[in-house]
């Protein structure tokens, strides 16, 4: 309707714009709210995080959703039904952190809502000639807009494909925007579920930024915790810390196709799974390993591979400062082994103004800015980083 489009267009105009970014990951430990204040867009975005909270989900949600979670033969109505209830869901849980924040509604500009990851799968990894890349989030974008009456930006990963990428890396974007520094290289690390990472270059050239994912984060470390332990993930790095990693198992595990893909490249559970694993176990022989130490040896494979992905993918003898966020920066048997294999001391993203729980809700509230407020920025001609704008647009009315 007209009116809706009159609104978008001065919101565009507005000096600044209040976005409630939203994140739902792969450990579908629950939904991540920023409620963010915005100023200009581009290099020149200036951002204040007002308030943040991870609203948690009840067993049968997430239940619910691995139900059809990075599984090639699942049940259609499922997934059908997912779509608008997840949508419905993270509508409610807006409005609910808004009425805790004392907000009302009418004061918000924009929902960015990620949505709900079910499948990713890049050429590289489906291998099917005649089709492209391919990425799934659920949790449609009109439902939370007509629930919350908000605007709402949403499904971010298609034009990344549609230009010519894989979909993810995605937080590429706000990293550069919010956290480039003059004369300091910076590696912005994120472990969820998969680890990926952005090189900021100190000369603040964007042509030279780079993203890609490395493999698994906690995704695997999550699920044998799960298993073995009955806990949702290894708290402080404690299971790991008791366990002796084995270094038959880590050469198995250490031995995919992915790490042998050139840069830049995606990833996600479908690949590094539950029977990935147990197949490593089957190879090397190690189906009787002592629960603590195959915690240990799953920690080690996500920070061999990490450390392994940024040492290949920077310049021989350049100086760089890591920054890491998601779950793994809390564990610190994973952030240690990093640091010692790269031979610094890695730092939190908390240093940079940003809370690390907080940083991926964040970066999509900055796409929904740059989609609305923002100029086209090049990225050079490679692949990964095309310099389009992105998220659709679904109104309330």
């Amino acid at each position: 309707m007209k009116e809706h489009v009159e609104k978008l267009y001065a919101l565009s105009r507005k000096p600044f714009r209040r976005i409630v970014g939203l994140m739902s990951g792969t450990s579908l430990d629950g939904l991540d709210v920023a409620l963010c204040r915005a100023e200009g867009s581009g290099p020149e975005t200036r951002l204040k995080v007002e308030y943040f909270k991870t609203v948690p989900y009840e067993e049968d949600f997430r239940n619910a959703v691995r139900e059809i979670f990075a599984k090639r033969q699942i049940d259609f109505q499922q997934l059908v039904l997912l779509n608008p209830f997840i949508g419905l869901q993270h509508g409610q849980m807006i409005l609910e952190c808004l009425a805790e924040w004392g907000i009302d509604p009418s004061e918000v500009d924009l929902i960015a809502s990620h949505g709900q990851t079910v499948f990713h799968a890049p050429q590289k990894q489906h291998k099917i000639a005649a089709f492209p890349n391919a990425t799934l989030q659920i949790g449609d974008g009109d439902h939370i807009a007509v629930k919350t009456g908000i605007i709402t930006l949403n499904d971010f990963r298609q034009k990344h494909i549609a230009a010519g990428g894989e979909g993810a890396p995605l937080a590429v974007y706000g990293d550069y925007f919010l956290f480039s520094q003059k004369d300091e290289n910076r590696i912005l690390l994120n472990m969820g579920g998969i680890a990926n990472f952005t090189f900021l270059p100190g000369n603040l050239n964007a042509s030279q930024v780079f993203t890609t994912d490395t493999g698994p984060g906690n995704t695997l470390i999550d699920a044998f915790t799960r298993r073995h332990f009955g806990k949702p993930f290894d708290e402080n790095g404690s299971i790991a810390a008791s366990g002796t990693v084995d270094a038959v198992l880590l050469n198995v595990l250490k031995d995919s196709s992915f790490f042998e893909q050139s840069f830049p490249k995606t990833t996600g559970p479908e690949v590094f799974s539950i029977e990935y694993v147990e197949n490593a176990l089957q190879v090397s022989n190690r189906n009787a390993i002592e629960p603590k130490d195959l915690i240990a040896t799953l920690t080690r494979f996500s920070a061999e591979t990490i450390s392994e992905a940024i040492r290949n993918a920077m310049p021989f003898g350049e100086i760089f400062e890591v920054y890491a966020s998601g779950g793994g920066a809390h564990n610190p048997v994973l952030m240690g082994a990093i640091g010692r294999l790269l031979g610094i001391n890695i730092r939190l993203i908390n240093e940079l103004g940003v809370s690390g729980d907080a940083k991926e809700a964040v970066l999509f509230a900055v796409l929904a800015n740059e989609a609305v407020a923002g100029e086209a920025v090049y990225f050079g001609e490679k692949k990964g980083v095309p310099g389009v704008s992105m998220g659709k647009i679904s109104f309330p009315g």
